[in-house]
């Protein structure tokens, strides 16, 4: 059996450790960023909004049952923390746009399970970019949960 030993000068070796300590650490804040940031979605024309209900699982009507400009204001009441806090939950932010117009588009859903009539999703777009969405049941005493769908 024939071993060949290499030894490397030590200068290489310390450039080597360099550059294998540049990318753990450029690869740990790739993932950390991506943890904390999540992708912005583009929900620009009413196609891209379907795919979008689509790829959580639900199935909708084809076109807005509602489309209407809103407000976020400056200041929040219990309301809008809570659903804040929703929308946290999902990897959205909407204290980032507080005093913004939005846009609100609202679609019925047509496959909630035990609830077939009365759900609809919304969809908080500001400049083309999805901001929060929700699923709730419109009926009095209804609900909210986030977009996507649960499995089962």
């Amino acid at each position: 059996m024939y071993v060949r030993t290499v030894k490397i000068k030590s200068a290489l070796r310390i450039l080597i450790g360099i550059l294998i300590a540049a990318a753990v650490i450029f690869a740990a804040v790739y993932a950390v960023n991506r943890l904390l940031k999540p992708s912005a979605i583009t929900l620009e024309t009413k196609e891209d909004m379907l795919d979008f209900l689509h790829s959580q699982g639900w199935e909708t009507s084809e076109e807005p049952i509602s489309c209407r400009e809103a407000v976020i204001p400056t200041e929040w009441n219990d309301v809008y923390t809570k659903y804040n806090e929703l929308q946290l939950a999902q990897g959205f932010d909407l204290s980032k746009h507080r005093g913004e117009t939005v846009m609100i588009y609202t679609y019925t859903v047509l496959n909630y399970e035990g609830q077939p009539d009365n759900m609809v999703a919304n969809l908080v777009i500001s400049g083309g970019k999805l901001i929060g969405a929700d699923v709730s049941c419109t009926e009095l005493g209804g609900f909210m949960q986030g977009i996507a769908r649960a499995e089962g």
